[in-house]
């Protein structure tokens, strides 16, 4: 078995190519015309994007689809022909990858015989060794690689950007590709979200920059080697890897002994006492951080400030994402473009343009008065910096004090804010290791909600030991809170805010799994017209 990503054009196959990491580096594979196929239980948006740059995806997670790696090209051809699960035809897919269905899969012996080249088997740590398409690919003796194996293989491919930490990293990386993108260094970018300026999860660019979300939750951060690593922060937050904060520190050593340069934020006393970072940043004027601010203006509908670098003054930062740990995000991108020799005027005019990634505090609407926005917010620390964040929109004006604050945020200029009056924060927890060992934690995190409903404990694939339910988060949230409800199913939680919400409330959903499902039809019922906003 090989123990090295083949990125020369030999073939990969995904087992669930269609999550967001997983899906994020098969569109890059596909963009660089290397053939890439995969497996997934359903269709999406997501696996729409990647089949239509060619990618060929089977809709059953089964030991049959590797049956077609050890077919002949003409059954191959007549195989994927026949599959009424395939969008393209094949000559389609001849077309668009340059390499699917052609001999270029195939190694020519004696006598013109063909003996068909095994694909590169791609799982993520969701990916079990009792599924039957993975124990059909150890089987056949395919080479198999975790997905941050694949990453690393990307990450040395290119001169590398690789954020990490806790909290943040989505964001920040995303902040990293647009200031790149905008700055005209066209960047190729991996990350957990998706983010509109990009169209999804990743991109491929021309240049040899590569910008790449680093997760630390299953200790694979410690295979990545990037000419520069950033850090947002370090916590416990995956229990059900990590013993202790220990054990993640020594997982985040690891990855700065790999990098030749890291940035990291100080604000975090584990980062700045643990890794010491190469170059520092800090939101705290008095942290003597190579990059911090002052001047700073948290406001409704943006956040302002003065960045000094090293005790000089850069000029002025204007970002329409709100609040403290945001501020934090684009320090560390402002650190990264000055690194790699931006100009501060170019940096800033970037960060303005920035609208955030999906499922970041995004806004999905507003109907008939009701805010209704997604987060991904699954730990405590991240529900107090987002609710915080939203009570911003509660507690000031919305009109902004000066001109100055609005010429360069297309995305404010576009959307007329409306006074909010009361946060309303639904939760549904998410993984029972996580809400078991931060009940304590997640109980005093909703101070800045006006109501709480929370719903049932969101699995991600663990089994409960029925030590804890949602129910037992409610009333640990309710010995601090005076109005927390719980609803034990999604659809209970949909007809409950049927009953509760009204104008000028902000329905802000805090998951990392499915709740952000029912915002279309709460939305569509708030639309209703005897909920007209008279």
């Amino acid at each position: 078995m090989s123990k090295y990503v083949d990125l020369s054009g030999k073939p990969f196959h995904f087992i669930g190519i269609g999550g967001i990491g997983m899906s994020a580096l098969a569109y890059i594979l596909a963009k660089r015309k290397l053939p890439t196929y995969g497996s997934d239980l359903k269709s999406s948006h997501i696996t729409k994007r990647l089949e239509a740059i060619g990618a060929h995806i089977f809709w059953r997670q089964e030991a049959k689809n590797l049956e077609l790696f050890q077919q002949t090209t003409e059954e191959q051809n007549l195989s994927l022909s026949n599959n009424s699960n395939s969008n393209l035809s094949p000559t389609d897919l001849r077309v668009n990858t340059g390499a699917v269905m052609t001999k270029k899969h195939n190694v020519k012996v004696g006598n013109n015989q063909e003996i068909y080249q095994l694909p590169q088997v791609v799982c993520s740590t969701a990916i079990n060794t009792t599924n039957s398409e993975y124990k059909a690919a150890v089987e056949l003796g395919c080479p198999i690689f975790h997905r941050s194996d694949l990453l690393a293989a990307l990450i040395q491919d290119y001169q590398s950007i690789a954020v990490a930490g806790t909290h943040g990293k989505t964001t920040t990386s995303s902040l990293i590709g647009f200031m790149l993108l905008e700055t005209g260094l066209d960047p190729t970018i991996v990350i957990g979200g998706e983010v509109d300026a990009w169209e999804g999860n990743a991109r491929l660019g021309e240049s040899p920059y590569l910008v790449a979300e680093a997760d630390e939750s299953d200790g694979s951060l410690v295979k990545l080697s990037a000419h520069i690593g950033l850090v947002t922060n370090i916590e416990l937050d995956h229990p059900d890897h990590y013993e202790s904060l220990e054990q993640v520190v020594e997982t985040f050593q690891v990855f700065k002994g790999n990098c030749q340069s890291l940035v990291g934020c100080i604000d975090c006393s584990t980062v700045k006492d643990k890794l010491q970072p190469t170059i520092s940043y800090s939101i705290n004027p008095e942290s003597e951080a190579d990059y911090t601010v002052d001047c700073v203006d948290y406001q409704a509908h943006l956040t302002s400030a003065r960045i000094w670098e090293r005790g000089q003054l850069l000029g002025q930062l204007q970002l329409g994402l709100l609040g403290k740990h945001n501020l934090s995000n684009a320090l560390a991108a402002v650190a990264v473009g000055r690194l790699l020799g931006l100009e501060f005027s170019a940096i800033s005019s970037a960060i303005a343009k920035f609208e955030g990634a999906h499922r970041r505090f995004e806004h999905r609407g507003e109907c008939n008065g009701i805010v209704f926005i997604d987060d991904y917010a699954h730990h405590p620390s991240e529900i107090n910096v987002t609710l915080a964040a939203a009570r911003l929109r509660k507690s000031q004006e919305l009109t902004p004090k000066s001109d100055i604050f609005t010429t360069n945020l297309p995305f404010i200029k576009q959307n007329n804010l409306l006074p909010i009056e009361r946060v309303i924060a639904i939760f549904q927890p998410h993984r029972y290791s996580r809400t078991q060992t931060f009940l304590s934690e997640f109980a005093k995190s909703f101070n800045d909600a006006d109501m709480v409903i929370v719903t049932d404990i969101y699995s991600a694939g663990e089994s409960s030991d029925g030590q804890i339910d949602g129910q037992q988060v409610a009333e640990a949230i309710s010995t601090y809170h005076q109005q927390v409800y719980y609803q034990p199913s999604l659809e209970l939680v949909s007809k409950f805010l049927h009953e509760v919400l009204q104008p000028r409330d902000m329905a802000i959903f805090l998951s990392a799994g499915n709740l952000n499902h029912i915002i279309p039809e709460l939305m569509a019922y708030y639309q209703l017209p005897h909920y007209q906003v008279v």
